[in-house]
């Protein structure tokens, strides 16, 4: 009796095992992909399609493929990433969709897992005021700074809203505060902000020469007080250059690609679109 128990006992933790182990692999390999498959299976909302046409006017000229991608994209980010509105602001559908919307224009042909590191979008009302100190570690320094957005590292992005709104109203002006914060979150998946998201090979050679001369050509135009007609924040390090160059290529593509031929080119690369006539992707 005894040893009929043990085995009986041993059987039910062998199984227990077996049953613990499949449902963490299910987990950690493929529970991700089945809830999103899930997502999908329901319908976008109309409402949604009504703020995408009226507050992401770069979502009227895609082809219908790209619209269908676009939607499955906003569907996949708002049932995961979590927004929080900031001194009293109410985030409704019509925000969460402006941002969602924008957001997922930069990985349109790109894998949506591009995004899997971002948790949270807090938003502003307004531009917002921020304390920061730096330490060199014998000094500490204060300073006072007011933002229209920044993103982290830990896959945060804070924006102020009616930054949003303005860029929202002109989809070809230079800025566009959704577009820029974003592009410092592709930036980050290689664990640093230094101006050059994950690139093959090929594409980081490229990359590296077209990006440093066009680069140190802002930081010269400026040095001899020649205004450029690309954002001069840019200027001030390579990872601002990135998300500065991002609002253009989607804002002003066809005035980048006549200006920066060879910056077009490796920006068109790594996002696998050409804005300046959407039915070509690469």
């Amino acid at each position: 009796m005894i040893a009929r128990s043990s085995m009986s006992a041993a059987l039910v933790f062998a199984l227990f095992s077996v049953i613990l182990i499949a449902a963490t692999v299910f987990y950690l390999f493929f529970y991700r992909t089945w809830r999103r498959e899930r997502e999908l299976k329901a319908p976008f909302p109309e409402s949604w399609r009504h703020y995408l046409d009226s507050h992401v006017q770069l979502y009227g000229r895609l082809p219908m493929p790209l619209k269908q991608a676009l939607e499955q994209r906003v569907q996949l980010f708002l049932s995961e990433k979590e927004y929080y509105g900031c001194d009293g602001f109410e985030v409704d559908d019509r925000v969460k969709v402006t941002i969602a919307g924008h957001a997922c224009l930069l990985i349109l042909a790109r894998p949506y897992s591009d995004f899997d590191e971002v948790s949270s979008i807090l938003v502003y009302p307004d531009a917002y005021h921020v304390r920061d100190v730096e330490s060199d570690g014998m000094v500490v320094s204060e300073s006072h700074q007011i933002r229209a957005g920044e993103a982290s590292s830990r896959g945060q992005v804070v924006l102020a809203w009616k930054e949003c709104e303005e860029a929202a109203r002109n989809p070809h002006s230079t800025h566009n505060v959704m577009l820029h914060e974003f592009a410092h979150q592709l930036d980050y998946l290689d664990g640093m902000a230094d101006g050059a998201p994950p690139l093959s090979e090929e594409q980081a050679r490229h990359w590296k020469l077209s990006m440093t001369e066009a680069y140190e050509d802002l930081r010269h135009s400026l040095h001899h007080h020649q205004k450029p007609w690309l954002d001069p924040y840019g200027a001030t390090e390579p990872a601002e250059f990135f998300a500065v160059l991002t609002e253009a290529f989607f804002q002003q593509p066809d005035h980048l690609k006549r200006t920066q031929p060879e910056v077009y080119k490796a920006l068109r690369g790594y996002y696998r679109l050409d804005p300046s006539d959407y039915r070509q992707t690469t």
